[in-house]
């Protein structure tokens, strides 16, 4: 059976444990096209060839497109929620901050966590006949909070049904852009205060032992000495307003030419220290995150980037929501350490 011979439903979009691209791609396999001209495309895509809709471009079709048919209208909340992720996925900062994510298919969710002591880190010489030193790994006791973020879209057909999807996938971008900012505040208030399991990050306070200076005033000195708080994790991140961001690179130690070379080169904001410098607006003024993205944290999804499909096929485009579910905990609580330059 071709693409153009897959009869889509509604009932498409409610298999449990599925995306409406997977169940396409169980009736129509992208490796049946190998060595064709729609190798490369996914079923969903192959779908749009199918009714003739050109979603981008100077020549993309309007959104009354889609409902040419009773068929073709079921792509439209997949058409929706590929744009939005689009959105969530430009400028996002959560991969370069999270060390592992996890998808479920449920609203409860609880990590696992071991924090060793510094003998456990030590790794002893065993006699012969000697027990192994073990290193403990146990469920939290309380569960990952998820959040379930979304945007309300506010439109009649009627308004929106001779727009061009090119110019109608950016407000959908922005919906996204919107979502994910949620998601890195949650991220950030995660990594700050704890997932609620007595795990709040340490703070270091600008002219408080064990770092020196002048509360307010920061220097590299103290970008050194809250560096050195890490061991045995790495600080190869720093998570920071824009505020914060410009005094940090007013710095004379960041204006070293290579520093300057590197971001010419590659676009990428590094430090001295080796560290990544990343902006969130969400982060308090006057504070820096320090963390190891190795071992700091962890996302948790429940399930894709969902909308009201029913509405949108039915073109009931009027308050029609489109949401994630996402949640953060933490997985190595020292991994992630709060600067406060006061």
């Amino acid at each position: 059976m071709g693409f153009d011979h897959v009869k889509l439903e509604k009932g498409m979009y409610r298999e449990s444990g599925k995306t409406f691209t997977q169940v396409l791609e169980s009736l129509d396999p992208s490796e049946n096209y190998k060595g064709t001209a729609l190798e490369g495309t996914d079923a969903f895509q192959r779908q749009l060839k199918r009714f003739d809709i050109h979603a981008k471009g100077a020549y993309s079709d309007p959104v009354e497109k889609f409902f040419r048919t009773m068929d073709s209208s079921v792509l439209f909340p997949e058409y929706i929620a590929r744009a939005v992720k689009q959105g969530m996925e430009e400028n996002n900062v959560l991969p370069k901050i999270t060390a592992s994510t996890t998808t479920i298919d449920a609203m409860d969710y609880r990590s696992v966590y071991s924090v060793p002591s510094e003998q456990d880190k030590m790794l002893m010489q065993v006699a012969e006949g000697a027990s192994i030193p073990a290193t403990q790994v146990k469920t939290k006791a309380n569960l990952v909070k998820l959040n379930k973020r979304g945007r309300m879209l506010v439109a009649s057909y009627e308004a929106i049904r001779f727009q061009k999807l090119d110019l109608f996938s950016i407000t959908l971008r922005q919906i996204g852009a919107y979502i994910q900012t949620m998601h890195l505040k949650d991220a950030v208030d995660v990594l700050v205060n704890g997932d609620g399991n007595n795990n709040a990050a340490a703070s270091f306070t600008i002219g408080e032992s064990p770092l020196s200076g002048e509360a307010g005033k920061l220097t590299y000195q103290q970008l050194v000495e809250f560096w050195a708080q890490f061991d045995p994790y790495e600080l190869n991140c720093f998570l920071m307003n824009t505020g914060t961001m410009v005094k940090m690179l007013g710095l004379s130690e960041f204006q070293n030419p290579l520093t300057g070379l590197n971001f010419q080169g590659t676009g990428a904001l590094s430090t001295p220290l080796g560290a990544e410098l990343l902006k969130a607006s969400c982060v308090d003024a006057g504070k820096i995150i320090g963390l190891d993205r190795r071992y700091a944290l962890e996302m948790v999804h429940a399930g894709d980037v969902s909308v009201e499909y029913d509405k949108l096929i039915d073109r009931q485009l009027e308050r029609a929501a489109i949401t994630s579910i996402s949640g953060f905990g933490k997985i190595m609580p020292e991994a992630s350490k709060v600067l406060v330059i006061g």
